[in-house]
């Protein structure tokens, strides 16, 4: 007589999904239902729902001892996630099912007390992994639209326990998964062809998209800032799979949730200012990725940044270089993913007017100053683009479109794709990524503009990373153009990105 079973499934820590296995053991005694191995509030309940939704899938509960052993006995296990691999075991262990096709199959689920399968969170990291080690998945059938992204896996979709069972003895097959996602290019709604005159901060976005560098607009009130920002992904290339993928993943662990009409969108997370430094970063008791890994392999907006916490700010200045937030607590450590392009707009001053040509300013140079500290120096040194983005004439609000229309996203995307591609063939990484070495092989300057750049620097007292950053900055104008080498033109326009922001005028 069998009386032990092992079932295998995953648990979710940050963005991985370990291999948990469930071991049950039925033996003789009085009814008794123990589980070891860390499980936390939720998957101690999971007895009471699989007892009843064994009772009501028509099985027989066993009235002996049982004991639930979830390993590895060190990894936290949490959520309901483990409901189906829990209720198979004790099947098996007692007899009730054969457990013959377990050794390529896991299995994920909540169970309601009906015997109907719930989704869960975070099938996309444990697909991921069950297809690394060379297994199949039985899931929900709800989950299976994120579950069907991953190429290369079977996965069997299952409505109720009931269905499991028939399953694994071989009285009903489980249907095949159908992926529902499409691998087209999404339509673009917020096109760039709304924002008029603005020259400057359009080809500053199109720099910024082409070599994914960060971006500060700066200026009055209802100049377009917030507009400008929201469509920068719409001039973003495509992403690849594995960027998708990595997008979806995220997606899937967080509390919203995978959503399958964002599937291969760029991300675009705008915050408001009061968010927390855990609402931004990621963490709390039980960690969850933030904004800015909602926002990776995408973009990240925050408006009036000088309004956000400087400590809220600050958090964010290590995973701007390394693309991860690593988030520490007594017994976990875990790393999410954070490879995001950060747009912020600002005012100019606490009015906003600071700058305008009705002269319409009051605030004092204290005021200014004082609202300007709010933003570190370090922070706006790893912005690699500062634009100002001047008032509208009046006579553009009024007209009705008669003229030459500005350039589509479309158009946009286009230019900004081949730039992208000439910096993937040439250093295999973007142009905002190259490192030190890189800098000095595909980013050289003829003697006359490298004292130009360093007479700049010395002039507007700039750092060692601000010099890097021009040079990124030079090579993706140059890229744009489809130059071989930085030329004088593109070193000049760099450097306009860097122009310190607006003097007080008493």
């Amino acid at each position: 007589m069998s009386d032990i079973a092992v079932v295998k499934s995953r648990a979710q820590v940050g963005i991985n999904a370990p291999l948990v296995t469930v071991e049950v053991h039925v033996s003789n005694g009085l009814p008794a239902l123990s589980m070891v191995g860390l499980p936390e509030a939720e998957v101690r309940e999971s007895k009471e729902r699989v007892r009843c939704a064994i009772i009501n899938a028509g099985y027989e509960f066993p009235c002996r001892r049982i004991t639930i052993n979830l390993a590895p006995a060190d990894l936290p296990k949490e959520g309901a996630r483990f409901d189906l691999a829990i209720a198979l075991g004790i099947l098996i262990a007692s007899d009730q099912l054969e457990g013959d096709a377990l050794d390529s199959l896991e299995f994920l689920g909540e169970l309601a007390l009906t015997g109907n399968l719930r989704p869960v969170h975070g099938v996309l990291p444990a697909v991921l992994c069950a297809k690394q080690a060379g297994h199949g998945m039985v899931i929900p059938t709800i989950n299976t639209a994120e579950a069907t992204l991953v190429n290369g896996i079977s996965i069997l979709a299952a409505e109720q326990l009931l269905d499991v069972c028939a399953h694994l003895d071989n009285s009903r097959i489980l249907p095949a998964a159908i992926a529902t996602a499409s691998a087209g290019n999404n339509p673009i709604n917020l096109d760039l062809l709304d924002v008029r005159e603005q020259y400057q901060a359009r080809r500053a976005l199109e720099v910024a998209a082409a070599g994914r560098h960060n971006l500060l607009l700066i200026g009055p009130p209802g100049t377009g800032k917030s507009m400008l920002a929201s469509r920068l992904p719409s001039i973003l290339p495509p992403m690849c799979e594995q960027e998708a993928l990595q997008a979806a993943a995220i997606q899937s662990i967080s509390t919203q949730g995978f959503k399958l009409a964002s599937w291969r969108q760029r991300p675009f997370r705008s915050p408001h200012h009061t968010a927390s430094a855990v609402a931004l970063v990621g963490g709390g008791s039980q960690p969850r990725p933030g904004e800015i890994s909602l926002a990776h392999q995408g973009v990240l907006f925050l408006d009036e940044l000088p309004e956000f916490g400087r400590r809220v700010l600050e958090v964010m200045r290590e995973p701007l270089e390394s693309g991860e937030i690593h988030i520490s607590r007594a017994a976990r450590h875990e790393v999410y993913p954070a490879r995001f392009q950060l747009v912020c707009a600002m005012n100019p001053c606490p009015c906003g007017y600071l700058g305008d040509s009705d002269g319409r300013c009051r605030c004092t140079e204290e005021q200014v100053s004082r609202y300007r500290a709010r933003v570190s120096g370090p922070l706006l040194d790893r912005i690699d683009l500062h634009v100002q983005v001047p008032r509208l004439r009046t006579s553009i609000l009024t007209e009705t479109g008669q003229g030459t229309l500005p350039e589509n996203s479309e158009q946009v995307r286009e230019r900004v794709k081949l730039a992208a591609d000439r910096q993937l063939k040439r250093s295999g990484c973007l142009n905002h990524m190259l490192d030190q070495q890189q800098i000095r092989q595909h980013c050289q300057l003829t003697e006359k503009d490298q004292a130009m750049l360093v007479m700049a620097v010395e002039k507007l007292r700039l750092s060692a990373r601000a010099y890097h950053r021009i040079l990124k900055v030079a090579r993706t104008i140059a890229d744009l153009a489809a130059a071989e080498n930085i030329g004088s033109m593109h070193l000049l326009e760099a450097l306009s990105y860097r122009k310190p922001l607006l003097q007080h005028h008493s």
